[in-house]
């Protein structure tokens, strides 16, 4: 069952006869982008939570069981996965809403943070899209805080928001204000910004985030580095330890340590860095490698992007020739339970970025897109606070984001659904849940093992075919002289290499066309 709440899209898998049980990725993503009618598809991708409250990416080569730890039903939402560079230039309007959705939920979360005076241009840009002109006798004093934006307000900011809405925007339509939204934010720091959250190696906390310009780390209210993708050459973990490698001007190297929640927060950051890079930095798809997590081969991850790259998915969007789809906008900004009193970077972004050392001022306050005025909702009263927030159906944090994505949904997540209430007792227990946490990585730790093991064996292998090789060669070296004179050498080689030598010698022989070989 698909269902499209606002700028949430839900995908909710049930039962087999929906979706197979081995059915990969693609087939799923391919189903909703047919339902939603949506051709500019590289930019989006199925986000899923697991038990352990872990966000992931769904890996469309991949069955859709195998990745996940939970038990049917799998709720999964959909989200931009890679933020347009200049999200103005999408060919099709669908695209656009579908982004502009997307940015405004980041803006709700504290994700697209920015100056007091760009947000309240953003939230009238919204209020245009969505109650259209300023109209005295539908719109009383204070009109504007009833909608909630960003994840606190001021009774200043909520002012200046009204005098834009009823004073510059008049006469714009939703597409239009829409676009210039969009406009607005592509050229923000934090446009793009999916934060993971991370610390230095002093112990201070940071964001760590991968946007279409580069790879860029928040601290307090500063964007305190910025790295082209042209940059950085190389991406590893390590358990919770995550480095990045990047050549700057004058061949100056540098080496970035954070340090990650979990090893499986540090992979899945891996993960989308890996993907971010080779979808902004690379020309062409079949560019693409498979990388490694350590140098070694025998050691860590492999993982290797499956998907076009950018300018390719650019110049196939320029060759969509169709009449535009139709658009059912079902906008629902947040309401506040009470009222209070022609290149690939655009140039003017290109030149920000190429400004000073990578440190910039994103606003007046720190980065935490955690933030929220709203409380999270317990089960008992889960349906009465989402009728009263109206939240675009999503949640209004990160970690309610996590609660709501996850395959556990609350009694207000079913309701929301229309699924059957007795859908919520198919999942599995805290206890079986952590349970099946503790067996993945005794296995994981297993396999380990054997793989090196394995490995070990195969090495040893070839050491003693080299040391067989050199001793039955002529090579007069003292060492190989003093193993052709013990008698257990003597005698592997009269019972064991001579007679394989002439058994060889008679199979090339008959290979070769000559009298068969006798005794």
């Amino acid at each position: 069952m698909i269902e499209i709440l606002t700028d949430k899209i839900i995908i909710e898998i049930i039962t087999d006869s929906q979706v197979s049980r081995d059915a990969k990725g693609q087939y799923l993503f391919d189903l909703i982008c047919h339902h939603l009618n949506l051709l500019e598809k590289d930019y989006f991708g199925i986000r899923y939570v697991d038990p352990d409250k872990q966000r992931h990416w769904l890996e469309f080569t991949k069955s859709i069981s195998k990745q996940m730890k939970s038990q049917p039903p799998f709720i999964m939402c959909l989200r931009v996965k890679f933020y347009p560079p200049d999200p103005a230039a999408l060919k099709e309007e669908i695209t656009r809403y579908l982004v502009f959705l997307q940015i405004k939920r980041d803006l709700y979360h504290g994700r697209l943070l920015c100056k007091t005076s760009d947000a309240a241009m953003l939230a009238a840009y919204i209020l245009q899209a969505e109650i259209g002109d300023y109209d005295p006798g539908k719109h009383p004093e204070g009109y504007s805080s009833k909608f909630q934006f960003f994840p606190k307000h001021s009774e200043k900011l909520e002012r200046r928001i009204a005098d834009i809405h009823k004073t510059e925007l008049i006469g714009q339509t939703p597409e239009t204000a829409e676009l210039k939204f969009l406009q607005k934010a592509q050229m923000l720091e934090t446009y793009g910004v999916d934060p993971h959250p991370c610390k230095d190696v002093s112990g201070n906390p940071a964001f760590l985030a991968f946007t279409p310009f580069g790879f860029v780390v928040l601290q307090g209210n500063k964007r305190v580095h910025f790295l082209k993708w042209n940059e950085v050459t190389k991406l590893k973990f390590e358990g919770k330890t995550f480095h990045i490698y990047a050549n700057q001007k004058e061949d100056k190297k540098i080496i970035l340590t954070y340090f990650a929640p979990t090893p499986e927060a540090c992979k899945h950051l891996w993960k989308c860095g890996v993907e971010n890079q080779a979808f902004y930095k690379l020309e062409k798809s079949s560019q693409v490698r498979t990388v490694s997590s350590s140098n070694l081969f025998f050691k860590g991850s492999r993982f290797r992007y499956s998907g076009r790259v950018a300018k390719e998915v650019m110049e196939q969007s320029a060759k969509i020739k169709r009449e535009p789809p139709e658009i059912h906008s079902a906008h629902s900004t947040p309401v506040r339970s009470m009222s209070y009193g022609d290149s690939f970077i655009p140039r003017s972004r290109s030149q920000a970025m190429d400004s000073g050392d990578g440190t910039a001022v994103i606003s007046s306050e720190t980065y935490s897109p955690s933030d929220s005025v709203l409380p999270t909702p317990v089960a008992e009263h889960s349906l009465e606070m989402a009728v009263s927030r109206q939240i675009n159906g999503a949640p209004c944090s990160i970690e309610e984001e996590k609660e709501s994505e996850a395959g556990t949904p609350t009694v207000g997540d079913v309701t929301e659904l229309g699924v059957d209430s007795r859908v919520a007792g198919r999942v599995q227990s805290a206890g079986g849940e952590a349970a099946l946490s503790e067996t993945e990585q005794v296995n994981k730790f297993v396999l380990s093992v054997l793989r090196l093991l394995l490995v070990t064996i195969g090495l040893l292998f070839v050491l003693l075919l080299l040391l067989i090789i050199l001793t039955e060669s002529d090579l007069d070296i003292a060492f190989l002289r003093d193993i052709r004179q013990t008698p257990e050498f003597e005698q592997f080689h009269y019972e064991y290499f001579c007679p394989l030598r002439r058994w060889f010698a008679c199979k090339l022989r008959w290979v070769g066309g000559l009298l068969p070989c006798w005794g």
